[in-house]
């Protein structure tokens, strides 16, 4: 791999930033990464990191904000950005947004400009970072295995997760084809192992408990992987989890639900969904073996105990006001 240009002579007291880019992204390239870490030293000391694995971006996060750095920068995909997450929140080592993946969810919702050189031209303007919400996750795989995790935007379990397993079963449609590709892994998951699926996950919400075969969690108002379009989920709070349970999904709701996400529409009007917004925490039991979750679109296994809750400042991030 051709090498990052020459970092300029440092600037005393100039600002250190780590670069943590997933050459994987569907917008990477080499070039462009070139022409990043270029922008960038015009305004800080950059150091670059290509991870080759999930835990390798999280180290490499968390080291950085250890080693006392100014900046984390993830540039690629919601897979980067959510590792990068996950390695430097609750520390008070503020994330930058180089969008270069396909979707990019949190990057849109936060307002940050979509073309890579012209976030990094943002982060070099040295904007006030702010302060971002998250969902904290205890995932109790079984067997003395338990992992915290924070999810940026969105937490599933069941249905979209197995949407993103099917999704990812062929990559390349996902980088040419994007949203169209999700919406049909979605319509092939709905119609198939889901169509008949027992409500087997108990939940336990403040004041309600209830049997589901699916729950999703949306951080932020407005979610969706079908490009612009937002997924109506019916009222929200912004320092809250808005928590969307499905007690079933036969077929003759499948044409329901799937118009209703493309054309932004509220989910929960269709019969066997209930959206709670305003939630602080709650709990989650799957039947042995445990159902499989996502995390800001990224596969985390089958745990069978989940607690989540809402955590409206946990990260610090540079994005428009």
């Amino acid at each position: 791999m051709i090498p990052d240009p020459p970092q300029a002579p440092t600037l005393c007291g100039m600002e250190r930033i780590l670069l943590c880019a997933n050459p994987s992204a569907s917008g990477f390239t080499g070039g462009l990464r070139r022409a990043v870490v270029a922008r960038l030293r015009q305004a800080f000391e950059v150091q670059t990191e290509l991870p080759e694995t999930a835990a390798a971006a999280r180290a490499a996060s968390a080291a950085a904000a250890a080693r006392g750095f100014d900046l984390v920068v993830a540039m690629g995909g919601d897979g980067v950005v959510h590792h990068v997450a996950n390695g430097i929140g609750g520390t008070s080592t503020p994330m930058g947004i180089i969008p270069a993946g396909s979707t990019n969810v949190l990057a849109r919702l936060a307002g940050i400009p979509g073309k890579p050189l012209r976030a990094a031209d943002f982060i070099c303007s040295r904007p006030a970072p702010r302060t971002a919400p998250a969902a904290r996750l205890t995932l109790d795989y079984g067997e003395g295995r338990v992992e915290s995790r924070v999810a940026t935007f969105s937490f599933g379990v069941g249905f979209d997760a197995a949407v993103v397993q099917r999704a990812e079963q062929e990559p390349y449609r996902k980088y040419s084809l994007a949203s169209v590709h999700y919406a049909i892994s979605a319509a092939a998951v709905a119609w198939g192992e889901y169509a008949a699926k027992r409500p087997e996950l108990k939940v336990e919400l403040p004041g309600r408990s209830a049997n589901a075969v699916a729950v999703f969690v949306r951080v932020y108002e407005s979610y969706t992987y079908f490009g612009p379009i937002p997924v109506g989920f019916g009222p929200s709070n912004s320092d809250m989890l808005t928590v969307l349970m499905a007690r079933s999904f036969g077929r003759r709701q499948i044409p329901s639900v799937l118009w209703r996400a493309v054309s932004g529409r509220d989910l929960a009007r269709i019969k066997g969904f209930e959206v709670r917004a305003g939630v602080p925490t709650f709990d989650m039991v799957a039947p042995p073996g445990g159902i499989l979750a996502q995390a800001d679109g990224e596969l985390i296994g089958a745990p069978e105990k989940v607690s989540v809750a809402a955590h409206p400042d946990h990260l610090r991030l540079l994005a428009p006001v």
